[in-house]
């Protein structure tokens, strides 16, 4: 993600590649003159994944962005390219405040209820990456019903290991976690007491090398079609950490045998959609979800 880009728009010095893919796509756009587009979308993109300077500043200013809303919304050939050209501009602060505003939050829920898993990936990494650093967002797509799409497609495509890795990305943001897709967590499916239960865990090493983070996310069925999905940050520190910290200060710990009998200790902190904008230290995150 990029966090040092600012959300204001800034001059830039124009790239008239990019310029004349963007006016033609604003033109062509609007008659979804798909065969033509294709080229222009592609452009777009390797400007924007090249990090070509003022590239977002340029898309932005191009007026662009309900024309995208639009291509995802038609579900036509040109869906899944787009979709993972509104991915790549979500990366981008600059870009992404004006997505409510041209209609692409609702045109990334729609293409979540297909079965294309290229569009669904794209799709969900975008809304991943909305919601990331973004209470506002992050309600929006609450009310808009994200959990229960993204609950559908991680219970759907069990065996599509990249498509549960962001679909668990999605749901870590949307809590208010704000999980960087740098931090390296590997995620694995866990075991699950009830039938009805799916859990997914996933590890990240701290910066400090004193220990790691552990992620839990539940997703349990109460009913046909109804669903709670919950998750928990665990904090696993060193035997070293601790000696240097023990005077310091005093916190509650419990046993947790999950992870293969291990004997080390966790902190629990939990995390809640509902509170994200208000306790950003101390927050419980349970969603419940209707499919």
């Amino acid at each position: 993600m990029d966090k040092h880009r600012s959300a204001r728009l800034h001059p830039y010095t124009p790239n008239d590649n990019l310029n004349n893919a963007l006016g033609t796509i604003r033109v062509l756009g609007m008659e979804l003159i798909e065969d033509e587009l294709k080229p222009h979308l592609n452009t777009v993109l390797t400007n924007i994944k090249e990090k070509k300077k003022d590239a977002p500043e340029q898309v932005v200013m191009s007026g662009i962005l309900p024309i995208l809303a639009l291509l995802l919304m038609s579900r036509g050939p040109l869906t899944p390219l787009t979709a993972k050209l509104v991915a790549e501009l979500a990366k981008e602060s600059v870009v992404r405040r004006g997505f409510v505003d041209a209609g692409l939050v609702p045109a990334l829920l729609s293409v979540l209820t297909s079965t294309d898993q290229e569009l669904l990936l794209h799709a969900v990494q975008a809304i991943s990456r909305v919601s990331y650093h973004s209470s506002n967002q992050q309600e929006l797509l609450l009310r808009r019903g994200a959990v229960s799409r993204l609950v559908a497609i991680l219970l759907h495509f069990r065996d599509q290991e990249a498509l549960e890795e962001v679909c668990l990305q999605a749901l870590c943001n949307l809590s208010g976690m704000d999980v960087a897709e740098e931090v390296g967590m590997v995620r694995e499916r866990g075991e699950s007491l009830r039938p009805e239960e799916s859990v997914f865990h996933g590890v990240a090493p701290h910066t400090c090398g004193f220990g790691s983070s552990v992620t839990m996310v539940h997703v349990s069925q109460w009913a046909l079609g109804q669903y709670s999905v919950s998750i928990e940050v665990f904090h696993r520190c060193s035997s070293s950490f601790w000696n240097l910290h023990r005077s310091r200060r005093t916190v509650h710990w419990f046993p947790f045998s999950s992870f293969g009998g291990c004997s080390n200790l966790y902190n629990v902190i939990k995390y809640s959609a509902i509170n994200a904008s208000r306790k950003k230290s101390l927050k419980t995150c349970v969603f419940h979800t209707f499919l």
